[in-house]
C-alpha cells in the first residue's frame, strides 16, 4: 500500500513549498520524480529548483535529459521513473500512472484554482479506491500544514 498525501496550497505557491519538500526527500535518501501538468510549469520549476538557494540548487535532471537515471529529482510530463524513484509528486493537475510501485505519492494543488480542486477531489477518489492510505493536509495562516484527514 502508497501512502498518497495530498497539499493544498492556500498560503504559500508551488515554488515556495516543492524545494523544500524535495531537499529532505533528498536528505532521506529517496530518489523523486515529479510530474508536471504542462511544459511552461515544467520550465518555470527546474530554474526554480537551480535558483532555490544562492550557495546550491537541487540536483536533478528534467524530460530530455539522457541522465535522468542518475540523478535524485527528475522532472517530467509523462508517467516514467526512469530514476528508480520511491517518490512521486503530482502538481499542476498531473495524473499518474498507478502509484503501487512507490512509497508514497504527494499531490500538490492550488487551492485558489477551482479546477485544481476538483482535480483533487478525483484523484483523492481514485487513490482511496486503490486502496492506498491517504492523508489531506492543508496550509494554515502560517504557511504550516495541519492534517484534515
Amino acid at each position: 500500500m502508497t501512502e498518497v498525501l495530498f497539499y493544498h496550497l492556500t498560503e504559500k505557491t508551488l515554488a515556495d513549498i516543492l524545494p523544500g519538500l524535495l531537499e529532505k526527500c533528498e536528505q532521506k535518501g529517496w530518489r523523486c520524480v515529479v510530474q508536471v501538468g504542462n511544459q511552461t510549469a515544467l520550465d518555470v520549476l527546474d530554474m526554480v529548483l537551480w535558483k532555490q538557494k544562492p550557495d546550491s540548487f537541487l540536483p536533478h535532471s528534467k524530460v530530455d535529459d539522457e541522465n535522468s537515471k542518475d540523478q535524485p529529482i527528475w522532472l517530467t510530463l509523462g508517467t516514467k521513473n526512469p530514476n528508480g524513484a520511491q517518490i512521486r509528486f503530482m502538481v499542476d493537475g498531473a495524473t499518474p500512472p498507478d502509484l503501487s510501485d512507490y512509497e508514497r505519492g504527494v499531490y500538490i494543488f492550488d487551492g485558489h484554482n477551482e479546477a485544481a480542486l476538483e482535480h483533487a477531489r478525483g484523484r483523492w477518489k481514485v487513490e482511496k479506491s486503490a486502496g492506498h492510505a491517504v492523508t489531506y493536509w492543508q496550509q494554515n495562516g502560517n504557511g504550516g500544514w495541519e492534517k484534515k484527514a
